[in-house]
């Protein structure tokens, strides 16, 4: 399959490089592919694994890259939530080898780092993704460091230098943390490896979409999905695009976006039908989302739009209480997860529509 980036500003394309990450004119880019073509019988005869779709992913036929760097990742569970809510599921996602969804992205990204012969790879992150891109950066021979913020969860530093990554601590927000993270990449000339610039890391998230398909007697009327940067909603809504013009579904389900009070630019931007977001916000105890400022913004937005979706906020002590009801349900999950159900339980629709929740991470992630 071939593939080149091109800009989602001004539609300026370039060939897939080691350097390049973003368009001179400061815009993201997203990956110009051929249209994909969607084999179902490529895909039962696959591994039980998010590699069974390889056929659909941004690699040639005959690439083996992949397979020196998987470790099992993807076609998670997919669970009945509680025995008195039939029509809502759980994906547990958390069952990753890093523990996160972002084992999705990140193996897709590394194997094509990997690839494209790069040997020193710098990410930013709040902890999950830096986890899961030094994990895979570590398999595929590939040096890492990753940008965090000195507030990340201890727990999580602590599995990043376990992969054999440097962190690099920087005193700031998240946004300040990405911004350092782009100096050294310009400075060093390295391969940004990041789960929010470089689209192959969606290219790892819409087999979030695939596996719902394959796993689910019909897709859901909704599915609720936590957002910061966007990786999960937006990976998911590309996966279920790709299905649509193959005519294997007809209809996109709702994508119903969820921020906590305390940092939700985009659900004050989508309220008030604008294109991009705000950035008044507070700390709030799920990191993961904890996004003042995403870069692909005006992309999350058209994608919950054009579902017809919905934004829900949720307060931080709604937070707490549905970490606490997930794990009485046998699901322990980190904060971001819980907001994620806290919304969830705020949903109009949730008793009457066919509902799936992903669960992001896992809850021994989180504790400080």
């Amino acid at each position: 399959m071939k593939e080149q980036y091109i800009c989602h500003s001004c539609e300026t394309k370039y060939n897939v490089t080691e350097m390049i990450w973003k368009c001179k004119c400061g815009g993201l880019l997203d990956l110009k592919k051929e249209k994909g073509e969607i084999n179902l019988e490529k895909w039962k005869k696959g591994q039980s694994t998010m590699w069974r779709y390889v056929s659909s992913m941004p690699f040639s036929e005959d690439c083996s890259i992949w397979k020196t760097i998987t470790m099992g990742e993807g076609y998670t569970p997919l669970i009945r939530l509680d025995e008195n809510v039939p029509h809502t599921f759980v994906k547990v996602d958390y069952m990753m080898p890093t523990l996160s969804f972002k084992d999705r992205g990140a193996a897709v990204l590394m194997a094509k780092a990997k690839e494209l012969g790069v040997t020193k790879v710098i990410a930013d992150s709040s902890g999950n993704a830096g986890t899961s891109i030094a994990a895979y950066a570590g398999r595929a021979g590939i040096h890492c460091d990753v940008f965090l913020s000195e507030s990340t969860s201890p727990k999580k530093i602590a599995q990043i230098k376990a992969h054999g990554a440097n962190v690099r601590a920087i005193q700031g927000t998240r946004e300040e943390v990405a911004s350092a993270a782009q100096e050294a990449v310009e400075l060093e000339k390295v391969f940004y490896g990041s789960h929010v610039y470089n689209p192959f890391f969606y290219e790892g998230t819409k087999t979030y979409a695939y596996e719902l398909f394959e796993q689910s007697e019909k897709l859901p009327d909704a599915l609720i999905i936590p957002v910061g940067n966007g990786t999960l909603l937006l990976g998911t809504y590309y996966g279920l695009k790709e299905l649509q013009e193959c005519k294997l579904i007809h209809k996109l389900p709702k994508l119903i976006a969820v921020q906590a009070e305390n940092c939700s630019p985009l659900a004050d931007s989508f309220s008030d039908n604008e294109k991009q977001e705000r950035k008044d916000t507070k700390e709030t105890v799920a990191e993961g989302i904890a996004i003042a400022a995403p870069a692909r913004a005006s992309q999350i937005l058209e994608a919950v739009r054009a579902t017809d979706g919905q934004f829900i906020t949720v307060a931080e002590e709604e937070i707490q209480k549905a970490r606490v009801e997930l794990a009485h349900k046998g699901f322990y999950v980190e904060p971001t997860t819980a907001a994620n159900y806290a919304g969830y339980s705020k949903y109009e629709g949730a008793k009457s529509e066919r509902i799936v929740i992903p669960l992001c991470g896992a809850g021994i992630k989180g504790d400080k």
